[in-house]
């Protein structure tokens, strides 16, 4: 099946995307962050922290990676892959186990038992005592394996109460499972909604098995609509924060998106995670071995815009395997195989724990202090010349929020938008590593420049001639200037210097074209 649909046309999108903001009567915080005027910021009380948000949300998501984009540089999560069954069938899935450099969500590498699970949960946090969330979800749908999942969570609530327990589901069994959520304790639920319309959900979801029989067509995808938001209405109502993940579809759903985000902001949706879609052929799912393209970067990027005004964005998201392990965009799965655990002497140190995590909420309030001082600063002396000019800039950063990587060495870029006034982050762009065993493989390198196509700079710790010189003649600014600066302060004061050298006829400012978005397929071997 070769899509005949025709594709998204951004400028209309983005003029769409105002009319969310202006015309639909949305509640002021919809039972999401609690930002003043429910503003569908880009990352959810990462920028405000405390002061955007009442205390008892900001203690729930302060550490928790996947809420709140600052705190994903700080702590890990990790996945445990208890659940293999799945009561619905997507046509972008296809749960693969066995190909441990392949990043999507639905792979894993090993299927446990609960009790493996949690044997390994403890394993990883005595190792990673920044490790502050355990999430299940799957390989299959976390509550379509009641049984397994919530013996998982009864043991972990016992012996690491200091974890906190996430699961993601597509909602179908979501009403029937609420009470189970809320006595273990389970402050955040991930739900993949990615249509309100029926019509629409009978082109993503082939079937779903109800009341013990497979239901097809319009018929399963209204059963499926009604059951997501019959459950997060009520997740909302005890409390339980929600994410709302939507795999963008070009041609299927991307003018749709907009409804998708207005209805879950009206349940009290807390974030919703607008993610592009996983087709390369190589995965074996039915869009993919049909045709069914994913979104380019600005496709996407227009998308999540015209959300803007709706329920609050989340940006950083990695897609990640359903055994992942560590800080997002990384994966230390494979040091805590069942063999290698086995071997491991597992002490669960809570006073140890929470020393360290003492210790990087400190480095994290400096740094965002840092940042908040530097924004100031920097958007203080140029605001007065504010032309309404944007513009993308890649980063390369290895952590702690600064510009503090080798270009030859990243593996995915951040990238931030950037005006007069603010360097807002806006997504990451994955790319195989330029250096490889200390020389750069220069065929690699047009692979990453489509992947930043749409940037006007890279701002990197150092960088070599030949992808400088790569890199400029795409009509990427390749710059060193600020090694070790804070991004956002780096990114300011570049674009400042941009528009000074506009002004003085020294550089011409051009549009740039679109990027490549790179498939969470196979990652390059280490």
């Amino acid at each position: 099946m070769q899509s005949t649909a025709s594709y998204i046309n951004i400028a209309d999108l983005k003029a769409s995307g105002k009319a969310l903001a202006d015309a639909h009567d949305l509640p002021a915080t919809g039972g999401g962050c609690g930002t003043h005027g429910g503003e569908g910021k880009a990352s959810c009380g990462s920028s405000g922290g405390p002061d955007d948000m009442p205390q008892e949300i900001w203690d729930k998501v302060k550490n928790h990676p996947c809420y709140s984009e600052e705190a994903h540089h700080h702590y890990a999560r990790m996945h445990v892959a208890v659940a293999p069954a799945c009561n619905i069938q997507c046509n972008y899935c296809n749960r693969k186990y066995d190909c441990s450099n392949e990043s999507r969500p639905g792979v894993v590498s090993q299927k446990l038992t609960p009790e493996q699970a949690v044997k390994k949960v403890l394993a990883v946090a005595s190792e990673i005592p920044q490790m502050t969330v355990l999430g299940i979800a799957g390989p299959g749908d976390s509550l379509a394996s009641p049984k397994k999942t919530f013996e998982t969570f009864r043991m972990l609530q016992e012996q690491a109460p200091d974890i906190k327990l996430c699961l993601s589901t597509n909602g179908l069994a979501l009403p029937d499972m609420v009470d189970e959520i809320c006595k273990y304790n389970i402050d955040h639920v991930t739900i993949t909604i990615n249509m309100v319309d029926p019509e629409i959900g009978a082109k993503i979801y082939p079937w779903i098995f109800w009341d013990h029989k497979r239901v097809t067509g319009v018929e399963a995808a209204r059963i499926l609509h009604e059951r997501q938001m019959l459950g997060l209405e009520m997740l909302t109502a005890r409390g339980v924060l929600t994410k709302i993940n939507s795999v963008l579809i070009p041609g299927v759903n991307d003018e749709h998106m907009i409804e998708v985000n207005k209805a879950v902001k009206a349940r009290g949706a807390f974030l919703h995670n607008i993610m592009p879609l996983i087709s390369e052929p190589e995965h074996g799912t039915y869009f993919g071995l049909n045709g069914q393209r994913g979104p380019t970067a600005q496709e996407l990027k227009a998308v999540q815009d015209a959300c803007m005004g709706g329920a609050n964005l989340m940006r950083h998201c990695r897609q990640c395997r359903a055994d992942a392990v560590g800080l997002l965009g990384e994966d230390r799965s494979s040091e805590f195989t069942l063999d290698k655990i086995e071997e491991m002497e597992v002490v669960y140190d809570f006073d140890r724990r929470r020393s360290y995590q003492d210790k990087v909420e400190t480095e994290r309030q400096a740094q965002h202090a840092a940042k908040l001082e530097a924004l100031a600063a920097t958007t203080g002396s140029s605001a007065d010349i504010d032309d309404g000019m944007k513009v993308l800039v890649a980063v390369a950063t290895k952590g702690g929020g600064r510009v503090n990587e080798h270009f030859g060495h990243v593996t995915e870029f951040q990238v931030f938008e950037v005006s007069a006034k603010e360097a807002l982050f806006v997504g990451h762009r994955r790319v195989d590593q330029y250096c490889q065993g200390g020389f750069g493989d220069d065929e690699q390198l047009p692979s990453v420049v489509r992947a930043i196509n749409d940037c006007h700079a890279v701002l990197v710790a150092k960088i070599g001639a030949c992808p400088r010189d790569e890199l400029k003649g795409a009509g990427i600014e390749p710059v060193d200037g600020y090694v070790d600066e804070f991004i956002e302060k780096a990114a300011l004061s570049w674009f400042a210097d941009y528009r000074a050298r506009i002004a003085a006829g020294e550089t011409v400012h051009i549009e740039r074209g679109d990027a490549s978005i790179r498939q969470g397929a196979y990652t390059a071997a280490a």
